[in-house]
């Protein structure tokens, strides 16, 4: 733990004050205030370093979906909170039986806000949109907005100049595979933008510099309150809708994040935000997993002995945590190959008590030997566990035990999250309840990983604090794995989602080759290494039986991951930009990351016939040492460029530049 000097001094930057109606939030790289009125805040002030970004308001710019009153009163705590965010400031604005939830962490530009203990019984208003009628009128004097509620934000800036960036995103990807596409609108005074999803940028084409408003909430299509529009621009008019409160009053927290430096800049701002609420912990975080199910064999070889086979070969090739996917388990699902045996997917208490206990076949002597058999080959034991959604996971307690208890039993730090099904505000309640005790009471230990292949989830920013997100279920059995269609899944999230918090698979090429014939991008052409290589800025998921890996495929990646390993913390610790082109199988593609000393470039030539590719190298470092980690490849510093040269297509290079090269 921090001691509480450090705590101080780390924090000395940050403000959350209320003086009289007056609020103000902040630190060194942006403050905000605003007027308490009525329930409501009304935005005077938002700078970001020197800039003054709004034009103060007379109308409320943050409105709660039904009406409060009452004398505001605000509690500051410096305290950490679920067991894994970084330190911040926390305030807590009180307003009859309503709260204003508020954040500040040092060193990022941002500050977070959320609404509780407000429900609206009545469909929410919409700001007035005239259509066109033919006739020529001046939009400013005819153009009100109506006073809406469940406004988040509502901002007028002082630029006239921005252009509106939006990604959207995409999860369920058992059934979606572009999962990132990022648009851009002019804002004018002649046209009303509105948008739905999660991520939205303002930015300044004269500066490059921008705002971000972030929704801590799933995607549309995923939230049990809906809300028909999430960002309407019109002009220098910027509303945030919708809350999400609901039926339970718990709404989703929204953050304003201010940056420079055009897209770069954006993507950088955006991880800062969310290393704050989960920061990359060295030994807990970027481990490399392995994970049976993705050779399809399902649980039909889960027992004990082929455990042990695949901890002593997940040994040998470097694995960090060894997981046992569905099947470990005495209760039967319906993704088992027993299913007809009776399978559920909802109900697993009501199905059998004891479900959730080691298989007694399979397992005779419980997870107790299997879990010493890992500790005596240094790797971690993982399990699947799907929390159970029956009755809005009524059964959140029972559930959060279940894991703590395999957590100081067996010494299980990964759990693989699935079959989780969040219909209602209940139900995400409760699912939020059962996280945040294991969090807590684990003191952030236990890692989850969130699955967003199917049904109705968090997603991507819903709950950040839970650990990587499990991205997608790609098999060479039905021909959906390519290696290059993984890395343009990672690059395009990048943008926007730290790829600390992914989970990106790679699978056994030699498995199905059959299937992919005459396909020049076939996984079977592409090396080992390569292949490994598109998840290293990750966490790697080994998406196959370990213990049935060909020889040669293991002895190439061996020593590619031991290098990872040793270099992983500066490498995930960095900020990550993606660089090149957007992979398809014929690019140059490319993703740096860069800490104070040192940069870390992994470079992929696709199948293209270009040997040469040549990257700027960021200002200042021009003087700085480069060197290859790994791969066949020539490199140099040429007039503020990192030029290289990978001979061969589906060639893969790790360079790094740092300020000194030592032993």
């Amino acid at each position: 733990m921090t001691s509480p000097t450090t705590t101080t001094n780390i924090l000395s930057a940050c403000t959350i004050s209320l003086t009289q109606d007056v609020l103000q939030a902040g630190n060194e790289h942006i403050q905000r205030t605003w007027r308490v009125q009525a329930g409501a805040l009304i935005p005077l002030s938002m700078r970001v370093g020197n800039r003054e970004w709004i034009i103060a308001a007379e109308e409320p710019g943050t409105v709660p979906p039904a009406p409060i009153s009452g004398v505001a009163t605000l509690q500051v705590t410096t305290a950490r909170r679920f067991g894994v965010e970084a330190e911040g400031l926390h305030g807590l604005l009180a307003i009859g039986d309503a709260t204003y939830e508020i954040s500040v962490f040092p060193g990022v530009a941002a500050v977070t806000l959320r609404l509780r203990g407000v429900i609206d019984p009545q469909p929410h208003a919409a700001l007035s949109d005239h259509g066109p009628s033919g006739i020529e009128e001046d939009h400013a004097a005819t153009r009100k907005a109506v006073p809406v509620r469940d406004l988040c934000e509502h901002i007028r800036l002082t630029s006239a100049h921005v252009h509106v960036h939006s990604v959207q995103l995409m999860d369920r990807t058992d059934i979606h595979d572009n999962l990132a596409e990022q648009r851009s609108w002019r804002a004018s005074p002649v046209e009303v933008v509105s948008l739905r999803g999660v991520c939205f940028a303002v930015e300044d084409p004269l500066t490059r510099a921008g705002l971000i408003f972030l929704k801590h909430a799933p995607l549309p299509h995923a939230r049990p309150v809906p809300c028909a529009v999430d960002l309407r621009v019109h002009h220098r008019d910027i509303a945030l809708i919708g809350h999400g409160a609901g039926d339970t009053g718990e709404g989703y927290a929204w953050s304003v994040v201010g940056y420079s430096g055009g897209a770069e800049g954006r993507c950088a701002a955006l991880q800062g935000l969310q290393r704050c609420f989960r920061p990359y912990v060295v030994g807990r975080d970027g481990l490399f997993l392995s994970n049976t199910w993705g050779d399809r064999n399902r649980d039909g070889r889960i027992n004990e002995s082929f455990i042990a086979s695949e901890i002593a070969a997940g040994a040998a090739l470097g694995v960090d945590v060894v997981q046992i996917d569905d099947g470990w388990q005495r209760g039967i699902t319906a993704n088992s190959v027993h299913r007809d045996k009776g399978g559920v997917w909802l109900g697993f208490w009501a199905a059998d008590p004891q479900f959730w206990n080691a298989h007694p076949e399979r397992f005779p002597h419980g997870l107790a030997a299997t879990a010493a058999l890992a500790r005596e080959h240094g790797v971690g034991l993982g399990l699947w566990f799907a929390p159970d959604s029956a009755d809005d996971f009524s059964n959140w307690h029972k559930d959060a035990d279940n894991v703590l208890a395999m957590h100081r039993d067996y010494g299980v730090n990964h759990v693989k999250i699935d079959g989780v099904k969040a219909h209602t505000k209940r139900a995400e309640g409760n699912l939020w309840h059962f996280f945040r005790t294991v969090l807590e009471a684990s003191q952030g230990a236990v890692v989850f990983d969130l699955d967003v292949t199917a049904e109705i989830r968090p997603g991507y920013f819903g709950m950040m604090a839970v650990g990587p997100l499990f991205i997608e279920n790609r098999y060479t059995d039905w021909t959906k794995y390519w290696p290059h269609a993984t890395l343009r899944t990672i690059w395009q999230l990048a943008w926007c989602i730290d790829p600390t918090r992914l989970r990106m698979e790679f699978l056994n090429p030699s498995r199905n080759a059959d299937t992919y014939a005459g396909d020049p991008l076939a996984p079977s052409h592409c090396s080992p290494a390569y292949i490994c290589a598109t998840t290293l800025l990750t966490n790697p998921l080994g998406w196959f039986e370990t213990s049935n890996l060909p020889a040669a495929f293991s002895a190439e990646i061996i020593p590619l991951i031991a290098i990872w390993r040793h270099h992983r913390a500066a490498l995930h610790g960095g900020v990550i930009v993606p660089l090149g082109n957007a992979p398809d199988g014929t690019q140059w593609t490319a993703f740096r990351s860069r800490s104070a000393d040192e940069i870390h470039y992994l470079i992929y030539r696709e199948l293209t016939d270009e040997e040469d590719w040549a990257t700027p190298l960021p200002l200042g470092t021009e003087t700085w040492q480069p060197e290859v980690l790994y791969g066949s490849a020539e490199i140099a510093v040429v007039h503020e460029y990192l030029a290289i040269r990978i001979a061969d297509p589906l060639g893969f290079a790790w360079v790094r530049i740092r300020r000194n090269i030592t032993a």
